[in-house]
């Protein structure tokens, strides 16, 4: 096992970001503390200068001083601490992608998908604080019963792929579909059903569910796409082009038949015909993390191990010819399982967030595993969930208060719902 596998990616960025001289990270801002830039609008260090950030996104307010000053010692004390004061009133998410110093006090471990599903499995818990995103534990909150609060520690932990589609947009586009679509209304399949990634608000999950659509995770995005073809001649697949494309490649369907929407554009950018012709519309919306995988990297991991056991995996939300040219595309978990399941020692290059890739590399020694992207950038709103803020929050439980509560309004709740049900009941392949 090399150095850099056995220290953690925050270690990492700090060794490496003064100098830069053996690697590069992806912003020396990463050093700091997300508290410090908690009273700018933007997704934080690290994230694409393309990416811009809706002036609607949650901000968080600042972080008490004393949570700012504990050492990360005394930080996971605390944790510790409240954890034990709270007990079956507490369950704590924590997305695999997070940093290691918070993953070590969750109860679950996961993708977005096994997360919604570990959410149900404790009602007895009083308070559910998600270590991940905003529509993570948006989805928490829906699928929760109303006797538990959802809390997420850094309010302004977003996601940029999600809000590349707002409710007005997708709205707009399914008026002009529906009107492209108008003799098409009265088959016995629907013209288009609406299919959302999980990472994508509570409101368009709502919209789904209104209009006979599903939700999707990376898990199981390919059971969901044959569910909706099963009830509709086409699928609008929103945030993500490139699960999407992906998906939909690996089930036969030609890049002719997915044609990309640009919610700016009349039509999307497309003519009429070529709308009737397509089978998947693709929104124009992508993970900064995953975009940076490229060919080049695939081809430079092949040269550099030409003579070992390598696998390439990528996550599917990486672009198509990415997808292409590795081994083996699947979601976080399919990676996990991937490697542990592995009986001879192999290098595994891996196309994902840092975070997780990292935390492979440490926990199967055996293996040589490193992430395709020689720049070490973890997801940045991800990494905005420091230890700090979980501590705060679970202190102030321990006093009677509820803070950073997420709440999704009322009339969302009810068809997001439904939208998530199917996405529940639509199992994985493998």
């Amino acid at each position: 096992m090399t150095a850099e596998t056995k220290t953690s990616v925050k270690n990492l960025i700090n060794l490496l970001a003064p100098t830069q001289r053996d690697t590069q990270t992806c912003n020396s801002q990463l050093q700091k503390d997300p508290w410090a830039f908690d009273a700018t609008l933007g997704y934080g260090p690290g994230a694409s200068d393309t990416d811009t950030i809706p002036l609607s996104a949650p901000r968080q307010g600042p972080l008490p001083q004393l949570y700012r000053e504990l050492s990360d010692e005394q930080l996971h004390e605390r944790i510790q601490q409240a954890k034990a004061t709270l007990g079956e009133d507490l369950v704590i998410l924590g997305h695999f992608y997070q940093r290691d110093e918070i993953v070590k006090h969750a109860d679950f471990i996961g993708d977005s998908f096994q997360l919604a599903n570990a959410a149900l499995t404790r009602e007895s818990a009083k308070h559910i604080v998600f270590c991940g995103v905003h529509f993570m534990a948006e989805t928490a909150d829906i699928l929760s019963t109303d006797d538990q609060s959802v809390i997420l520690p850094n309010l302004a932990a977003g996601c940029s792929m999600a809000d590349m589609a707002d409710l007005p947009s997708v709205e707009a586009c399914w008026e002009q579909l529906m009107e492209v679509y108008a003799d098409e209304q009265d088959g016995e399949k629907a013209p288009v059903i609406p299919v959302t990634y999980m990472n994508s608000s509570a409101a368009l999950k709502a919209f789904c569910g209104r209009n006979g659509g599903i939700v999707c995770t990376s898990s199981n995005a390919a059971t969901v796409l044959e569910w909706a073809f099963e009830r509709g001649q086409r699928v609008l697949f929103f945030p993500d082009q490139h699960l999407g494309r992906n998906i939909a490649k690996a089930m036969g369907i030609s890049e002719e038949q997915m044609p990309l929407w640009w919610s700016k554009k009349p039509l999307g950018g497309n003519s009429e015909a070529e709308l009737k012709d397509a089978k998947v519309i693709l929104w124009n919306g992508f993970c900064s993390v995953h975009k940076r995988f490229t060919t080049a990297q695939i081809a430079q991991a092949r040269e550099d191990y030409k003579d070992q056991n390598l696998r390439v995996i990528v996550h599917p939300e990486c672009p198509a010819p990415v997808v292409e040219a590795a081994d083996e595309s699947g979601s976080t978990d399919y990676i996990r399982r991937a490697i542990e399941d592995a009986t001879e020692p192999t290098v595994f290059a891996i196309g994902t967030e840092i975070n997780m890739v990292n935390r492979l590399a440490a926990e199967t020694p055996q293996h040589t595993i490193f992430c395709l992207d020689p720049v070490i950038c973890p997801c940045s709103t991800m990494y905005r969930i420091h230890p700090g803020y979980l501590a705060w929050v679970l202190d102030e439980l321990v006093e009677g208060r509820v803070v950073n509560q997420i709440q999704v309004p009322a009339e969302d709740q009810e068809h997001a719902k439904i939208a998530l049900e199917r996405m529940l009941a639509a199992k994985p392949r493998n």
